[in-house]
């Protein structure tokens, strides 16, 4: 956790998860980081796929992207990622919540320029998505590299928070005959459909009929 003013949490700090080990398991679990700045005056945000490297997250796009145009100036941003791991029935509707895991970063950009870099950081965010797809599609070429941005920004601040457990119900609501409890969430994995090609159809890979999240 870091000691920035802006990442203190004010309200129920007692959710603060201040183990670097604990972001990062949030951050290799999601797979949707919202990164949010500010481009003239007026504020942004926009979902984005992304990857942690170690102490960094890396954003991959095109080079007009808005939100790497920004980072590959040495931008400032916001990154949040959000695990939704249950809804939270009350017996009233005003202690109704959510079980959740989140990591909010704060951070300057700089980009990957390096060939090397890059094609190491977008073979990572592949396997971050789907673990084993690297080897079952074709590797990026020379002229998709240097039309692909890439840019980072450093762990250097940010704080967790988490919400687990049960409905929080005023005493005087206890006696209520409301149902009250927790309905897990998880990510539900259809059955795969193939895109057939003129090399017809392919057998199922594991990769993609074992994911899960």
């Amino acid at each position: 956790m870091s000691t920035h003013d802006r990442s203190r949490l004010r309200k129920k700090p007692e959710r603060a998860r201040p183990d670097p080990a604990f972001r990062d398991a949030v951050l290799d679990e999601g797979l949707v980081c919202h990164l949010s700045w500010v481009e003239r005056g007026s504020p942004c945000v926009l979902p984005m796929a992304y990857v942690r490297v170690g102490d960094e997250l890396h954003f991959h796009g095109s080079q007009e992207q808005r939100a790497l145009v920004h980072l590959a100036a040495g931008g400032e941003v916001c990154a949040c990622v959000t695990l939704l791991d249950a809804l939270v029935l009350a017996r009233s509707t005003k202690n109704h919540s959510m079980n959740y895991r989140c990591v909010v970063a704060w951070g300057r950009g700089c980009e990957l320029l390096d060939l090397y870099e890059k094609r190491r950081s977008l073979d990572l965010l592949v396997e971050h998505v789907i673990p084993g797809r690297t080897g079952g599609a074709r590797p990026p070429t020379e002229a998709e590299l240097r039309a692909t941005r890439v840019c980072a920004i450093r762990l250097d601040e940010w704080s967790c928070k988490q919400r687990e457990g049960g409905p929080r119900d005023y005493p005087q609501d206890l006696p209520l005959e409301h149902w009250a409890g927790e309905l897990p969430l998880s990510i539900a994995v259809g059955e795969p459909r193939q895109e057939v090609g003129p090399a017809g159809e392919r057998p199922l890979p594991a990769h993609v009929r074992d994911w899960r999240r």
